[in-house]
């Protein structure tokens, strides 16, 4: 799958949008402050390393997380009209925990977590165009995030941290002691986390299903098939520009004008 540079521009504008409407002060500056920062690294970056999982793509990990974001407000209103009780978490934690449950993917302050794979066996026979960094000592996505918050004194509230702990659900065994909880007091005391994981998979699901189904209906070779961002020559000229000229950073702005 492909983004062209308009596309990732209002990615990252909604991506802000959200931040702007639904976390309140003084984190919400704080929050702003931090995505800003790193604009160039966090719009650019890819979901996953490898071309089997959702949005392993340039830009493919705003384009995942707004999706996420969506899906978490549409599926809170059908928990609530299966009689979820509401008042266990607030909307403001909901989009939280939807916006940075993947912020560990990030990488580090100084290193990215995902660099394009310099192994053209693995690039062309295991569809990875993104392999991990070694510079990086490992931490799971979720410790890494809640880290990466805590440290620029971005603070998150215990439903929150849950959610965004346990967001892979039961894929994920070092979630069970919070989601196979047999006794009635080890429960969750909110739905939050559940609601995070079906939105989160919902959106992996429908990426998965953009990315792949058309291209087993036409019958292609997928393994042939590599999602490198490139430009789309049906799109005019001026529509770049003016996605361009949005962008205060120079860098960020002459990386996805060369793309």
């Amino acid at each position: 799958m492909k983004l062209e540079a308009n596309k990732i521009q209002s990615n990252w504008v909604e991506f802000m949008s959200n931040i702007d409407t639904y976390i309140t002060s003084p984190r919400k500056e704080k929050l702003i402050e931090f995505y800003q920062k790193y604009q160039e690294r966090i719009s650019l970056m890819p979901a996953a390393h490898k071309k089997e999982y959702h949005s392993a793509f340039p830009g493919g990990y705003v384009d995942h997380v707004n999706r996420v974001v969506r899906g978490a407000l549409s599926m809170s209103g059908i928990w609530e009209g299966f009689g979820c009780d509401m008042t266990t978490f607030t909307t403001e934690e909901l989009v939280f925990s939807a916006i940075n449950h993947d912020l560990g993917k990030m990488g580090s302050e100084d290193e990215e977590s995902y660099i394009p794979q310099t192994d053209k066996w693995r690039r062309e026979k295991l569809g990875e165009d993104y392999m991990f960094n070694k510079k990086i000592a490992f931490a799971s996505v979720p410790d890494r995030g809640l880290f990466l918050l805590q440290s620029h004194g971005i603070t998150y509230t215990f439903n929150e941290m849950i959610a965004i702990q346990t967001h892979d659900g039961l894929y994920d065994d070092a979630n069970k002691k919070y989601l196979m909880g047999y006794l009635v007091e080890q429960k969750p005391r909110t739905s939050l986390p559940f609601i995070l994981h079906q939105a989160d998979m919902m959106a992996a699901r429908v990426e998965w299903e953009i990315e792949w189904l058309p291209k087993f209906k036409n019958g292609e070779d997928n393994s042939k098939l590599n999602f490198t961002l490139g430009s789309n020559k049906k799109t005019p000229t001026a529509v770049k520009n003016k996605a361009l000229g949005s962008i205060k950073s120079e860098g960020l702005k002459n990386m996805l004008d060369n793309l």
